[in-house]
């Protein structure tokens, strides 16, 4: 990736001037005001949508993604979308969010790096936000999705979905209002983050900041090949270890060396490339300063903070509930899905996705997450 790193631009966010896409955008009337303290002003949220919203906007759906996810859940590679939709098989007609039946939005995070308000984008005093980027929590990022919605006019959704980051923020939703979620699925996810998912998630962040071109989150207009190439794609490796399994790493690679390369001359097992690919790939779509403010936002998570612990605030969800966990994931472990179900009214047993891939699983069986999705919404 050094060698490539030349040829990048000091970030892989979607750029004013870049082409749009699917995105539309919805600036957010007033500041948000943040749990931190302070306030976030001139916000704006990029999103995407499908399907047409019903005149007594009954049949909105809201998609929420993971950590270095988007607004594109759904469409190919394209003019202003790096990769194809990442539940490309969810959403469309027929599909189980069915399109000629729903109206599915998708917002890119605040905090994010695809159109939404982050630290690539523009400051209010000019410039950009940069290392100035005030610290955000899953609930103010939820509350300027509650704005998101009020401003297309949807009061209640029918389904809110996500997984991992996008599960914390799915709870986050239903535990705030629950008279504005009917449905709800949450993947992968948990009440609060654990200690060792914040301890994973620190070495991650040690790894972007130290990289000689962090500059204290303010690389983004040094040119290309400038930015924290190096400490984004390691802090993207170690994770990619943590999202899968150990029994598909060892069947996909087992020790086996990289073709036309000898690790005990300097070079690769196959299991290394494989990291190699996937922190190359990221590097070119995402920006580090994103993948620290939103990573920080998930160590934040607690749905029970100031509510009486996780279980009274998770009592307070009001929505017909479905809890999900992967059988071979190890970052979060089916037991915080357990938790969930235990104590959310009406939630009953976890349902388990099975999966060799571990903690991608809720990514990759899109045809085990239809079903659940069918589950909830054809009881309407």
């Amino acid at each position: 990736m050094s060698r490539n790193a030349l040829l990048l631009p000091a970030t892989g966010a979607w750029q004013e001037g870049d082409p749009p896409g699917r995105r539309q955008w919805a600036r957010l009337r007033s500041a948000l005001p943040l749990e931190s303290g302070g306030e976030l002003p001139g916000a704006r949220m990029a999103y995407e949508t499908w399907g047409q919203l019903a005149p007594d906007a009954s049949n909105a759906v809201l998609v929420l993604h993971a950590l270095t996810g988007d607004s594109h859940v759904s469409g190919p590679a394209g003019p202003g979308h790096l990769t194809a939709g990442w539940w490309d098989g969810l959403i469309g007609p027929g599909r189980a969010l069915d399109t000629d039946r729903w109206f599915v939005v998708a917002p890119n995070v605040i905090g994010g790096c695809q159109g939404s308000t982050g630290p690539s984008s523009p400051h209010p005093d000019g410039g950009r936000w940069g290392g100035a980027f005030p610290f955000v929590t899953t609930r103010d990022q939820t509350e300027a999705e509650a704005r998101l919605a009020d401003q297309l006019g949807i009061d209640r959704w029918a389904l809110v979905v996500g997984g991992s980051m996008g599960g914390m923020r799915a709870l986050e939703w239903a535990v705030s209002w629950p008279d504005r979620v009917a449905s709800l699925l949450v993947l992968a996810s948990t009440a609060a983050a654990s200690a060792e998912q914040i301890a994973w998630a620190s070495v991650q962040l040690g790894a972007i900041r130290s990289d000689a071109n962090w500059r204290g989150g303010d690389y983004h207009d040094a040119g290309p090949g400038r930015g924290p190439h190096q400490g984004l794609g390691l802090a993207r490796r170690l994770a990619h270890v943590t999202y899968r399994s150990e029994s598909e790493l060892g069947i996909r690679f087992g020790r086996a060396a990289q073709e036309a390369e000898d690790p005990w001359r300097g070079g690769r097992y196959q299991v290394q490339s494989y990291l190699d690919h996937h922190a190359s790939k990221l590097v070119h779509r995402f920006d580090a300063g994103s993948y620290v403010v939103l990573t920080e936002a998930m160590n934040s998570h607690d749905v029970g903070r100031g509510r009486g612990g996780t279980a009274a605030a998770l009592g307070r969800v009001s929505a017909r509930t479905l809890i999900a966990g992967v059988d071979s994931d190890r970052l979060y472990p089916l037991a915080q899905q357990h938790h969930l179900a235990a104590h959310i009214p009406g939630a009953d047993r976890v349902r388990t996705i099975a999966s060799p891939c571990g903690h991608d699983g809720f990514l990759m069986e899109v045809e085990q997450v239809a079903a659940l999705v069918g589950e909830l919404l054809d009881t309407e």
